[in-house]
């Protein structure tokens, strides 16, 4: 028998219309946010930046492949990574599908990594994904998007990620005595490298518009921030019990089946 309250088909349709309501109000919310988004400044990017792409060396503007629009996700893969981030990885499952509807609407979709091209290529294959993969392998792009960070900031705990100085877990985790999170600890390990070298590279995504042969930075979200675009969430807040989490229970696609590992407490990205 159900510990979850049950009622007659007149209730649950007044509880749903109630919902219904709250629903409405969240999706003008989340449309006035959008706009809001959109009505950002632009910044202009002077910067040149270098990556390597399966069609040889590109620079940002080359990344648009001919589209005014350009989202970048920002992919955990640093250059001593034996494989991705599973996080990203799940992300990115979701991301590959819709890539060719952007594409249709003037919007290009492309993952950078710092890892070099070869180990991006390698693991997309496995993934199976076909979506773009540039790499910034020797390039500062992912210092100045505040997605990668030295080791001299993990030291003196200078690392300014999500708008905040020392506000992540990653980065308090390397500042003794705060404990390392048991979910860091696992996911750097299963990316086949150690804490500090993991926590070195952040999650995010950036737009980016190019309007008269010229770059401009619209938008930038880390952490959190990019919940929105983990595929399979929408669907599990509308499931019966919701996101139901106790830690990291996701995998690389072609991974589950495998022997779990120990429960963990938070997500490496959250």
């Amino acid at each position: 028998m159900t510990k979850h309250m049950t009622v007659t088909r007149q209730d649950w349709l007044a509880a749903r219309l109630a919902l219904l309501q709250a629903e409405k109000e969240h999706t003008r919310r989340s449309d006035a946010l959008a706009q809001q988004r959109q009505a950002m400044p632009w910044l202009r990017v002077d910067k040149t930046y270098s990556f390597d792409t399966a069609a040889g060396s590109a620079s940002l503007a080359d990344l648009f492949q001919g589209r005014s629009q350009l989202i970048v996700y920002h992919f955990m893969f640093g250059p001593d990574y034996t494989v991705g981030c599973p996080s990203c990885s799940a992300i990115t499952d979701g991301l590959n599908g819709i890539a060719v509807h952007l594409q249709n609407h003037d919007v290009a979709l492309s993952l950078v990594s710092r890892a070099p091209l070869a180990k991006l290529l390698a693991y997309r294959q496995r993934m199976g994904w076909t979506l773009p993969w540039a790499s910034s392998h020797g390039s500062d792009f992912n210092f100045d998007f505040n997605v990668s960070f030295t080791e001299a900031q993990q030291r003196d705990g200078s690392i300014d990620y999500n708008y905040t100085r020392g506000g992540h877990a990653m980065d308090s985790a390397l500042r003794p005595p705060v404990e390392v999170p048991e979910a860091v600890v696992q996911t750097a390990a299963g990316c086949g490298t150690d804490v500090a070298t993991f926590a070195r590279d952040r999650p995010g995504m950036s737009s980016f518009v190019l309007e008269d042969g010229v770059v401009y930075h619209t938008y930038s979200a880390y952490a959190r921030g990019v919940d929105a675009i983990w595929g399979m969430y929408p669907w599990l807040d509308r499931a019966p019990k919701g996101r139901n989490e106790s830690g990291i229970w996701w995998r690389r696609h072609d991974e589950y089946g495998q022997p779990a590992t120990k429960p963990a407490t938070m997500s490496c990205c959250g």
